[in-house]
């Protein structure tokens, strides 16, 4: 059956979003045009929410709009310190108004390899916490709520919004943006539960990582979140991030996810620790890139968890698609309750971590794609695909140009 006939049966059919959400996936990987995910970070752009005539949010002696603007700009000469070969851009650097979808405009003309969207959140004076969101639908009406409150600036624009009047953010609609940006949503995902991780680490009340309908990072074409980094309306918060020692820890936590995010993209090892603002949390250690049999065997007195990973490694040559599952600090064993019952487990080590992958699907990217949903209905709730050569982890992208090859 041709491709075309395909998908409009499949739109006729199928009403549930979560049957709706997995056959896009699914589409996204059976021939029809895809974005890819990017393989190294080479660009970022860092928006400062509001600005000029649209003030934002604001609580007793600080505005969203000066507040958001300190924290991009410190955010981004971190990280062209730590990183002078990348170029970083701002979609403001001072205090005008710079319109939605103009934002938009500015990281995919540069193609940027990663969009960072800074807020500050209002509500009740008892709400407090960071939170990031990614595309998607909104599952509670406080989620749609902040969505609705950072779009509402498009009625400042110079046509009162006219351009946007048949602009569709419909359930179906935002599906259908997050099948052509499938692979983008995961690592997107994956840096949205890094700056979370980093912000938890400061003392902040971690709010998660959530989804909704923003304008701004539906117009998009990367990995792009919005970070809500917390509430002025309360007012320990507000002195918290209202002022630069605050603002400073939160660019430095920012930082440190985007470190992290970096090198998992890219496949590498981290070559330093990643300093933290916050003298109470230990640093990560660089850890070597490949194991050798024996250590692992003198490292576990698991011979069950030994033989299955020298197993998986001895399997694990050619080009492997598998579903990340877990990253964590410490070295769990193949009947850990934290797999979840899961066999045949893949262990690998990266920046600092012991993370697990399941079983190999080989060459089969669509059948990865579907255990992916598989293992987040199962509670892996960040679950994403990733790619191995010859037990070297790689990008997906090289790995699906290696499959079409």
């Amino acid at each position: 059956m041709p491709m075309d006939r395909t998908k409009l049966s499949i739109l006729r059919i199928y009403k549930g979003n979560a049957m709706r959400t997995f056959l896009f996936v699914m589409l996204a990987f059976s021939g029809v045009t895809v974005l890819q995910a990017q393989k190294s970070i080479e660009t970022v752009v860092i928006d400062a929410g509001h600005g000029g005539k649209d003030p934002g949010c604001h609580g007793k002696f600080s505005k969203e709009k000066h507040v958001c603007l300190s924290m991009a700009l410190k955010l981004g000469a971190l990280i062209k310190k730590k990183y002078p070969e990348l170029k970083v851009i701002y979609t403001r650097e001072t205090d005008v108004f710079v319109e939605l979808g103009e934002r938009a405009n500015i990281a995919n003309k540069a193609r940027a390899d990663l969009f960072i969207c800074i807020h500050a959140n209002a509500a009740s004076p008892a709400a407090y916490g960071t939170e990031t969101y990614v595309l998607g639908l909104h599952r509670s009406e406080s989620q749609q709520k902040v969505a609705s409150r950072e779009n509402s600036i498009i009625e400042l624009e110079e046509d009162g919004g006219a351009q946007y009047k048949n602009f569709d953010l419909s359930p179906d609609a935002i599906i259908a943006k997050r099948l052509q940006l499938s692979v983008f949503l995961d690592h997107a995902i994956m840096f949205a539960q890094y700056l979370q991780a980093e912000f938890k680490k400061l003392g902040r009340r971690d709010r998660g990582v959530k989804q909704a309908g923003f304008m701004v990072l539906y117009k998009t074409t990367m990995p792009s979140v919005l970070i809500e980094t917390g509430f002025l309306t309360n007012p320990s918060e507000e002195i918290f991030i209202g002022k630069e020692t605050g603002q400073n820890k939160m660019a430095n936590a920012m930082l440190a996810a985007f470190e992290k995010y970096k090198r998992n993209i890219e496949g590498k090892e981290l070559s330093t620790p990643i300093k933290s603002e916050n003298k109470n949390i230990s640093e990560e250690k660089p850890v070597e890139k490949v194991l050798e049999k024996n250590k692992l065997k003198e490292e576990s007195k698991n011979s069950t968890f030994i033989s299955k990973v020298i197993e998986a490694e001895d399997k694990n040559t050619g080009l492997n698609f598998r579903v990340q599952i877990l990253s964590l600090n410490a070295k769990i064993n193949a009947d850990s309750p934290r797999l979840k019952g899961e066999k045949d487990t893949f262990e690998y080590r990266q920046g600092g971590l012991y993370k697990y992958c399941t079983k190999s699907f080989g060459k089969d990217l669509k059948s990865a794609v579907k255990y992916k949903v598989q293992m987040r209905e199962k509670g892996f709730q960040g679950a994403f695909v990733v790619a191995f050569l010859d037990g070297e982890r790689i990008g997906i992208e090289k790995a699906i140009n290696l499959v079409e090859k």
